[in-house]
């Protein structure tokens, strides 16, 4: 593994000519310029984005064309710089990707094996499914790799050896994973969520919560709160439902609608899109990602919308992440296979942009200038565990 060549180009300006784009509308107002990272020419989409939590400059990548690429970034808020370091291949495409908190990447991918790499090391195999891995996690409770297929396992490895330490059985493909602390939630066909807890997981291999989700369509992703309370899922149609773990908290469990564009005729109809990523801020908010190329930055605990921001032509976002402190905020303008392979011409483009989060707009937002002025949430039907629109 050595560093990219001059091909992959050099460091890139933040905005101005060299062609950062603005992005109008959320509160505050105003454009924000955002830092285009170079790319290798013949790029395919890009299925997912994560920060480094040892080095939070360093951002990583994995693409449909087998690669997983890592990125240096520096310098500050209006003079932001992207250095690329390294990348590694796969024998297919590359579903996604994970840093442990000690800067080791792992990645699983299509031809059904994952790696771990640190950068500047060559790459070592540490899981294998029968089916493609579509998520791969690093339980920080217990030093295990989690992996997730298509194949409707999760596998939990010890990475000092190639056999499973837990191989349990989902009820459905694994669409989308997330793990905090002993906890791992797994997004599968047919709406189903199931949470384990790994400080059980031995006694019987089985979930500590099974549940139907509420949202009426295919679940396209799922994130945990920073607080281990809950977890956030995005479907296809649009959607995201807040969900707490804790049943006496179900009160404060609800739907919104995102990711929605008015017809252009007077039908009153709307696009619907699909809800592609959910990252949450170190200090609670989040942001989701959607197949209409907006972002949008949100407070579950007040239901407010906080800032929208749209790309021109509806490309597709397809991955999303903050890094660490939470300044920076990386978003991958690409293909996220929503219309199939038919429609993949429609969108050649494939980006990773860098947008500045600046704190006060994203957190505390609705306390410095008003509810008011913040979008409250288009909730769907009640605000119960319950709730079906």
């Amino acid at each position: 593994m050595s560093g990219w060549n001059n091909n992959y180009g050099g460091n890139n300006g933040f905005g101005g000519g060299g062609g950062g784009s603005g992005f109008g509308g959320g509160m505050g107002g105003g454009n924000m310029p955002d830092t285009p990272i170079t790319l290798p020419s013949g790029t395919d989409s890009i299925s997912s984005l994560n920060f480094n939590p040892a080095q939070q400059d360093v951002l990583i990548a994995s693409t449909w064309c087998n690669k997983v690429m890592a990125w240096r970034i520096g310098g500050q808020i209006g003079n932001v710089q992207s250095k690329p370091l390294a990348q590694i291949t796969h024998k297919g495409p590359v579903l996604c990707t994970a840093v442990a908190p000690n800067g080791i990447v792992l990645s699983g991918g299509a031809c059904g094996t994952a790696k771990m790499w640190t950068i500047g090391q060559q790459p070592k195999q540490i899981a294998a499914h029968d089916k493609p891995i579509s998520c791969i996690s690093f339980c920080t409770s217990r030093n295990l790799v989690a992996t997730a297929s298509w194949g409707k396992k999760l596998r939990l490895w010890d990475t000092r050896n190639n056999k499973p330490s837990y191989d349990v059985n989902l009820e459905g493909k694994a669409y989308s994973m997330d793990s905090r602390n002993s906890l791992i939630v797994v997004a599968c066909s047919g709406r189903k969520i199931q949470i384990f807890d790994l400080r059980y997981l031995g006694q019987g291999r089985k979930p500590w919560q099974t549940k139907e989700s509420s949202l009426k369509n295919q679940i396209r992703c799922v994130s945990i709160f920073p607080n281990v309370k809950g977890y956030a899922a995005g479907s296809i149609c649009g959607r995201v439902a807040i969900t707490n773990f804790d049943d006496r908290d179900s009160k404060n469990n609800f739907m919104f609608k995102c990711h929605r564009k008015k017809e252009s005729d007077a039908s009153n109809k709307a696009k619907v899109y699909a809800v592609n990523a959910i990252e949450f801020h170190p200090k609670g908010t989040f942001a989701t990602a959607g197949s209409d190329g907006q972002f949008v930055f949100w407070d579950k605990d007040s239901r407010q919308r906080l800032q929208k921001f749209d790309l021109p032509n509806e490309t597709p976002i397809s991955a999303c992440a903050f890094n660490k402190n939470g300044n920076f905020f990386a978003y991958a303008v690409s293909y996220d296979w929503s219309k199939g392979f038919q429609d993949a011409h429609k969108y050649p483009r494939n980006e990773i942009r860098l947008h500045p989060v600046k704190g006060h707009l994203i957190v505390f937002a609705c306390v410095q200038i008003g509810v008011g002025a913040c979008d409250t949430l288009p909730l769907c039907g009640t605000t119960t565990a319950s709730i079906i629109s």
